[in-house]
């Protein structure tokens, strides 16, 4: 889904990926979690307005799309990487919002899993990993911005900037699990260059527009 406009934009182009993925069990079943996609719905948003040419790729979610955004629909983690990629390719910019799955079930059945038929009162499900769309994106993002999100149950400051290091971002935004399906939030947004900046209890459209002003200045 597109809206107007974003082909006549001459701004910077950029990419966000928002919502969470589902990776299905079987066709009624599936593995995700509680992510909205209302921050990358902001971000896309914020984006937009401040004149870059914006790709917004969503997993399942219900919002609607920002007026002068180009909308990619995707459900599991493998395809979003791929719409990445594929976005990515031609951008200056990736804001990688989204609440990917980092596990996926080893094989998704045709039909319905009838565990309890058997009578267990336990059962076990293999899984795999993921693919990292971050690290893998990143990999050859040579000049282009690149921020990465991390939510963390403590103050995860470590793990953030490690996090940041390891899949090679040039900031991180570290949130906490409050921030999911809510309209507001407290970050802290790190960079690379040990800068460290905090916005506490704010819309997440005012936060857009902060991550908005890292593509638009640089």
């Amino acid at each position: 889904m597109s809206s107007p406009g974003w082909g006549r934009r001459r701004g910077p182009r950029v990419v966000v990926t928002a919502g969470p993925t589902r990776e299905y069990v079987d066709p009624v079943r599936f593995l995700s979690n509680e992510s909205s996609g209302r921050m990358g719905f902001a971000i896309a948003r914020a984006a937009a307005r401040a004149g870059c040419r914006t790709t917004l790729i969503s997993g399942p979610v219900t919002l609607e799309t920002p007026g002068g955004v180009r909308r990619v629909d995707v459900v599991s983690a493998r395809e979003m990487l791929a719409a990445v990629r594929e976005a990515f390719e031609g951008a200056d910019a990736l804001y990688m919002c989204a609440a990917v799955a980092d596990w996926r079930p080893a094989r998704r059945l045709a039909g319905k899993w009838r565990a309890k038929d058997g009578g267990s009162r336990r059962v076990s499900l293999e899984l795999v990993r993921n693919p990292d769309i971050l690290a893998t994106v990143a990999r050859r993002k040579g000049e282009r911005l690149v921020v990465g999100f991390a939510l963390e149950t403590g103050s995860g400051l470590r793990r953030a900037r490690a996090k940041m290091a390891r899949k090679g971002a040039d900031y991180i935004v570290l949130n906490d699990s409050s921030a999911l399906n809510a309209r507001r939030a407290s970050v802290r947004i790190l960079g690379r260059d040990g800068s460290r900046r905090e916005l506490a209890d704010q819309g997440k459209d005012r936060i857009a527009r902060a991550l908005v002003k890292l593509c638009v200045e640089r």
